[in-house]
């Protein structure tokens, strides 16, 4: 695809790129859902008799070895390119797995967790960077589409991986191991199929980082990586022109996010009172429906625009949160996971297509990396926080603040798109 080929309407979804991409994503989401949502919650409380507040610190190291190293990869990735940058991090997942799968104390596991993380930073900025690219390169310039697609692969993942494990889980004595081991080979598979991305999309990708404005390489001398960096940053401060209102955003919806992860599987055994397989079921029910709706709602963003997505999303998901919060009663928990899935799939594609609109083009991996940092903090601070909770407050209160968080977006939202009206109508 170059800039003087026929552009087409909407993103190709089936291209190349993306079709690897799904994989890798897919994949990667896979072990990572396998380890937060089922195995490791459960692992390190009954197996090795650690505190929740403890597997809550552990999940915050993964978050933050993933949130340090977001900006990072997305400069690395405009130096290096797609395929080097996923490789050399996606190796990393496969060391971090062994330790899990040797280790038993709470510092190696925390150090393992913090690895992981630091492999799968670079996930979400190549990502990112390679969709905004294409849809750079069609007539539209519209994501939604394309954002929702590789939503549908990592929710597939994080939904599918536990459900495996649940499955194995409830077969035989020697079921973790291997979990483990079916986990460390998904890890091995990843890396060799990160090895078949390109090194770039096309000529024309990250030209602003590495040559003139028409692509080239001849007219400009290659900068040192110090000299380089600064550059880098000084296009991003005077490019990047967002409300200040987003950055607290960009925190508040990976928070709400982090403030379940570690202790939804454990809400579930504890006080629902479910089976491993009726977890997966609940899963299924939730994640299920997110992941038939994102490709759909994706196409129907592009047309229609992402502020009434979000709104809605928004508030659904802070509704759905308070009620399964509070239910006791299966049926009633199945109906609660269906609306905060459904309010995921308004909200996902909505968001990331919110926020593609954006990023300048210049540095795009940078830019996305910072975006990724700032939301990836709140999934830092949500495990620690909801650990706490679940130990000192009560056992459904992680899941009132996380809908509580969702109604603050809904206003902070609000605020941006009306300031960004004004602005566009005083100029």
């Amino acid at each position: 695809m170059t800039g003087t080929a026929e552009q087409r309407t909407h993103i190709n979804l089936a291209s190349p790129f993306i079709v690897k991409m799904w994989v890798i994503i897919f994949l990667v989401e896979f072990v990572k859902g396998s380890l937060l949502v089922a195995l490791l919650p459960v692992y390190m409380e009954n197996i090795l008799g650690l505190s929740v507040t403890v597997v809550g610190f552990a999940f915050a190291m993964q978050y933050l070895g993933d949130n340090l190293f977001r900006s990072p990869s997305g400069w690395i990735l405009e130096r290096v390119g797609y395929r080097w940058t996923m490789t050399g991090a996606l190796v990393l997942i496969v060391l971090a797995v062994t330790m899990i799968i040797y280790v038993t104390d709470a510092v190696w596991l925390s150090v393992a967790c913090l690895i992981l993380g630091i492999g799968t930073s670079p996930l979400w900025p190549c990502v990112m960077t390679g969709v905004t690219d294409l849809a750079g390169s069609t007539k539209s310039g519209s994501s939604g589409a394309a954002m929702g697609a590789v939503e549908m692969a990592s929710l597939a993942g994080t939904g599918i991986g536990p459900i495996t494990v649940n499955f194995l889980m409830d077969h035989g004595g020697q079921s973790y191991r291997v979990a483990f081991l079916v986990l460390l080979g998904c890890a091995m598979a990843v890396v060799g199929v990160s090895l078949l991305l390109p090194s770039r999309i096309s000529h024309t990708v990250h030209s602003s980082s590495h040559g003139s404005a028409d692509g080239s390489h001849g007219g400009r001398k290659r900068l040192k990586p110090w000299a380089s960096l600064k550059r880098t940053l000084h296009q991003v401060r005077t490019t990047l022109k967002v409300s200040r209102l987003l950055y607290p955003a960009l925190f508040l919806q990976a928070f709400a996010i982090g403030l379940m992860t570690p202790v939804v599987t454990l809400f579930a055994r504890t006080e629902l009172h479910v089976t491993p397989n009726q977890f997966s079921m609940l899963l299924i029910a939730g994640g299920g429906i997110t992941v038939l709706a994102l490709i759909p709602a994706g196409r129907w963003v592009d047309r229609i625009g992402t502020t009434a997505f979000l709104n809605v999303g928004f508030l659904l998901a802070a509704g759905s949160m308070a009620l399964f919060s509070q239910v006791r009663w299966l049926p009633l928990a199945f109906v609660s996971v269906m609306l905060v899935g459904i309010s995921y799939a308004l909200i996902l594609p909505a968001w990331n297509a919110f926020l593609a609109k954006q990023i300048p083009k210049g540095e795009r991996g940078t830019v996305w990396g910072l975006f990724l940092t700032l939301q990836g903090s709140g999934m830092v601070a949500g495990p620690v926080l909801s650990g706490k909770l679940w130990d000192t407050v009560g056992h459904g209160v992680p899941f009132l603040v996380s809908g509580f968080v969702m109604l603050l977006l809904f206003i902070l939202h609000l605020l941006i798109v009306h300031r960004t009206k004004l602005k566009a109508e005083l100029h």
